[in-house]
């Protein structure tokens, strides 16, 4: 089993403005606190396919754990903002069956990536 995306979400790509404001903080002590949980939260969450699964993994204390067959994916919609865009990260929601999606992981670098390889697994099972 290849895996062959294997991502935390970004930390200064996902919200820049963000990252500088807590780095400006530090002087005042409240900056470091505000880094080190958005670390620990963005290492908390993981996103992994591999040649027929989709598993997303979030949850520093108690785990969440999805998992999909990529047979069963029917939409992967990318949201990106225009900043999203420039720094090449973005949402992925990932949806099989409902209205309503499977999986939503925010700030993952290169999702337009994530898509091709859900198309690339769906057209090597048939």
């Amino acid at each position: 089993m290849n895996e062959h995306y294997v991502a935390n979400p970004a930390m200064f790509k996902n919200n820049p403005l963000g990252f500088i404001i807590s780095l400006l903080l530090i002087p005042v002590g409240v900056g470091l606190i505000i880094l080190l949980w958005w670390h620990l939260k963005n290492k908390a969450s993981k996103l992994i396919i591999t040649d027929d699964t989709i598993l997303y993994e979030k949850g520093l204390l108690s785990k969440e754990r999805s998992e999909i067959d990529i047979d069963s994916v029917r939409t992967v919609k990318i949201k990106q903002s225009f900043f999203n865009r420039i720094f090449g990260v973005g949402a992925i929601e990932i949806y099989t069956a409902g209205d309503a999606p499977e999986i939503i992981a925010a700030g993952m670098p290169d999702p337009n990536r994530v898509r091709e390889l859900v198309r690339a697994g769906k057209e090597d099972e048939h």
